[in-house]
């Protein structure tokens, strides 16, 4: 392997590590959101109130607490998929990033 294929490889692996960098961020972000998500319930569980309010955009908008629980469910299910997309996407990068730096350990050597 010539000194061009190494420069490539290398580019390679430090492309593929941005974007594990990026996947690990988004999946951060998913969590701290499944968590604000998992708190709204626990409130919307312990109140006795029969409606509540949703901060949409700019306002606040009454809703009723069953509908609220619906969708914080909905959007919970949502985080939930996207994290094991993440995760597969996660694992995808890494045997790529493995499998780069054993090419570039047989060019160095």
């Amino acid at each position: 392997m010539n000194e061009d294929e190494a420069k490539e490889l290398l580019g390679q692996l430090q492309n593929l590590q941005q974007q594990m960098q990026s996947v690990v961020f988004q999946k951060e972000s998913l969590k701290l959101h499944d968590m604000e998500i998992h708190k709204a319930q626990e409130e919307l569980n312990k109140t006795n109130e029969t409606s509540a309010f949703k901060i949409t955009g700019q306002i606040m908008v009454s809703k009723s607490v069953e509908e609220l629980k619906k969708e914080l469910t909905e959007t919970s299910e949502d985080v939930h998929l996207n994290l094991k997309s993440l995760e597969k996407t996660e694992e995808r990068i890494n045997n790529k990033l493995k499998e780069l730096q054993t090419k570039l350990k047989d060019v160095m050597a």
